[in-house]
């Protein structure tokens, strides 16, 4: 199994190249789609930092 099974998919030969190639539309819809997971996991990073502090704060608490 390829590593890029949706681009292999959508990749195609243009008239006279030696190599293939994905339209730009498809390259463009994958970028958006990589940029919301970054965003995802920035916010989900973010959002473990904040229970992280709330779990040392709880357990200062329980330590007094």
């Amino acid at each position: 199994m390829s590593d890029t099974p949706r681009t292999d998919a959508e990749a195609f030969w243009p008239h006279d190249s030696k190599e293939k190639v994905c339209d730009a539309v498809f390259a463009r819809q994958l970028e958006g789609e990589l940029n919301a997971a970054n965003e995802r996991i920035k916010r989900l990073e973010e959002e473990n930092d904040a229970m992280r502090a709330d779990l040392l704060l709880w357990d200062e608490k329980e330590v007094k």
